[in-house]
């Protein structure tokens, strides 16, 4: 009894264990336009005035969703669930829920504490630098052996 080739052929591909790539999408009811960004971090940009954190990292949309993220390079467009060893470091270290509904106005009142932090540290650095012996300064308090070879 023989079997044709092409029957053969078939049944070995059916066969063949199906690769399967599983890929979530959902679908985010976020505005066309989207408001406007705020610097939170060096390189990480919040979407204001949300009740969901949008994050902006290197072209990249990313929302958490529980313990789960997912990513997109148009906030209109699919957004896709990301491993979450390839989530940016410093995305998981924001706490949930801490930039929500970021306002601009309370990122003013944050730049304004961050202005009045430095300036309390400029003083306190001027300060220290006037307390400073005069002796120091003038490079005759060095101690011995910072400046000679014996």
């Amino acid at each position: 009894m023989r079997i044709p080739l092409g029957i053969l052929m078939a049944w070995s591909l059916l066969a063949q264990p199906a690769s399967a790539q599983a890929q979530v999408q959902i679908t985010m009811g976020l505005p066309v336009v989207l408001p406007p960004m705020v610097a939170v971090q060096p390189g990480v940009q919040v979407v204001s005035e949300l009740d969901e954190e949008v994050y902006f990292v290197d072209g990249w949309y990313w929302v958490r969703r529980g313990p789960h993220w997912y990513r997109t390079h148009d906030h209109r467009g699919q957004w896709v669930w990301v491993v979450p060893a390839r989530v940016p470091v410093r995305l998981v270290r924001i706490p949930p829920g801490r930039y929500r509904r970021l306002h601009r106005r309370d990122w003013k009142e944050t730049r304004r504490e961050r202005k009045q932090r430095e300036r309390a540290e400029r003083k306190y650095w001027n300060e220290r630098e006037k307390a400073e012996p005069a002796a120091w300064k003038e490079g005759k308090g060095k101690r011995r052996g910072h400046d000679r070879d014996d």
